[in-house]
């Protein structure tokens, strides 16, 4: 914020810096970045909450997004989400009570031919079986 001068405009800059740094942005940090950008609080939580690259709650040490956009979603994206809540007992949006995974749902990857997609750990996948993917998030 002090590089951009705590100016309004640094608000979406603050927020990639500060979920950069601790993994996520709790309440704290967001009350801290308003106040010091002279921003309204429901301002600055309604920016947070409306790109869905950031998160409020810390995250598992393992990522896994499910592509949920209209090529993945013919092609098996919600048998695959179902398979994985089945076998993990978490929903889309969560994080396993270990702390080793969080699922989420992303929309469209721009690889509509290779669906269903989806990305592990940064990992781009293809053609996602939902059984193995479940198999190999168990095992992390």
């Amino acid at each position: 914020m002090q590089r951009l001068g705590y100016r309004r405009d640094a608000l979406i800059e603050a927020l990639h810096a500060t979920q950069d740094a601790f993994g996520y942005i709790d309440d704290e940090a967001l009350r801290y970045i308003g106040k010091a950008l002279a921003i309204p609080p429901s301002t600055v939580y309604g920016v947070a909450t409306f790109y869905s690259y950031f998160t409020l709650q810390p995250r598992g040490e393992h990522t896994c997004v499910v592509c949920t956009g209209t090529a993945c979603y013919i092609n098996g994206a919600l048998p695959i989400l179902a398979r994985i809540q089945e076998s993990l007992g978490i929903a889309p949006g969560e994080t396993t009570a270990d702390r080793k995974l969080s699922l989420l749902t992303g929309r469209c990857f721009g690889a509509c031919s290779l669906a269903p997609a989806a990305i592990v750990d940064g990992r781009f996948e293809d053609h996602v079986d939902g059984e193995e993917l479940a198999t190999r998030l168990r095992a992390l």
